[in-house]
């Protein structure tokens, strides 16, 4: 996780640092709507996604205390990702950004 002193002084571009990518609002985006999810159901349903890119991503959401990663102990083993109380919060600019993007379908 990023210090204060290592984020910029903009809170808009805070922001847009931890989310700003499209593969994080995405990876996030399912996380709102869908519920945990496991690495697989990333890559089923965030098309165009390389499993490097989604690792590199999720350690990202999850080092920013976004995210929450589980591991079961089974053979195979399983692991769930899910919303950190902090993740959670986010959910206002998802529904505002859904809302937006539905409104500008419409204009077109």
């Amino acid at each position: 996780m990023l210090t204060k002193e290592e984020l910029p002084e903009c809170p808009v571009a805070t922001t847009v640092q931890l989310i700003g990518n499209k593969w994080k609002l995405l990876i996030l985006r399912n996380l709102i709507y869908n519920g945990a999810q496991r690495f697989t159901d990333f890559l089923k349903t965030i098309p165009g996604i390389s499993k490097k890119v989604l690792t590199d991503n999720l350690r990202a959401l999850e080092s920013d205390g976004l995210i929450e990663r589980e591991v079961f102990a089974k053979v195979p083993p399983r692991v769930v990702y899910s919303l950190s109380d902090l993740g959670k919060t986010l959910k206002p600019i998802l529904d505002a950004m859904f809302d937006w993007g539905t409104d500008y379908k419409k204009t077109l």
